[in-house]
């Protein structure tokens, strides 16, 4: 990006509906804001922003949220996490990304279109911790592969029909970890540039009227509504890595 021409306001538009979007669903932002990034960001500088807002949005949300959440209920998902991250990042050395992309986006178009057009079906709401912890580690190696902070957690969640602030509540603290994580090994790396920084001062504003809106949206909506907007998005996250 080099001015303020018409990449400016599309970055700025881009920031606000992934924010939108995450604020309503507690996830996706950076599938919907990346869609349009990476036609004026560098790779490099979509993934650093990626983490940075994705970081605000989504500890902005657990805020909002906080009287829904249940450290007992988390810390099997933090443990897995904290140990999937690291291992997610060492992949990216030898993994082929779009072999990544390929089979996680099939995976998501797969399970979202069967949980949209199957009967609703409820798993036991209590598991072994050890099933929480293999969940919370895909989903940090998946989160240090892909940037997808939440995803397995999210249809985790939607598998067990948890009530709809218990599952944002379960996966949104989840991804706070791993975007924190990223940006540790991404600042580690000294892959933050000045444009970058300037970018996301820039972008603050829309981030969090965006964020605001989801959330006045999210209060308004019933859990049936709900789900079907979580699966809507995970079948729209498939494609969009598939294709």
């Amino acid at each position: 990006m080099d001015g303020i021409t018409i990449e400016l306001p599309l970055f700025l538009l881009a920031t606000f509906a992934g924010a939108f979007v995450a604020g309503l669903s507690g996830f996706a932002f950076g599938l919907v804001a990346a869609s349009l990034w990476l036609y004026v960001l560098t790779p490099l500088q979509s993934a650093s922003l990626i983490v940075g807002f994705g970081l605000l949005v989504q500890g902005y949300s657990v805020w909002k949220l906080r009287a829904a959440i249940d450290w007992r209920r988390l810390w099997p998902f933090m443990i897995g996490a904290v140990v999937g991250v690291p291992v997610g990042v060492s992949l990216l050395t030898w993994a082929d990304p779009k072999s990544v992309r390929i089979a996680v986006g099939a995976i998501l178009i797969v399970y979202s279109l069967y949980a949209l057009f199957r009967p609703q079906l409820k798993i036991a709401t209590v598991v072994p911790p050890a099933a929480d912890i293999a969940v919370g580690f895909v989903n940090g190696l998946l989160g240090g592969l892909t940037g997808l902070a939440g995803i397995i957690i999210t249809i985790w969640c939607n598998l067990r029909s948890l009530p709809k602030d218990l599952q944002r509540a379960t996966f949104q603290p989840v991804a706070v970890v791993v975007f924190a994580m990223a940006a540790l090994l991404l600042g580690a790396k000294g892959s933050v540039t000045p444009e970058t920084a300037k970018l996301f001062v820039l972008g603050l504003p829309f981030l969090f009227a965006g964020t605001w809106l989801g959330l006045k949206l999210f209060g308004r909506i019933d859990e049936a509504a709900f789900r079907k907007i979580v699966l809507a998005l995970l079948l729209v996250s498939g494609g969009a890595l598939l294709f």
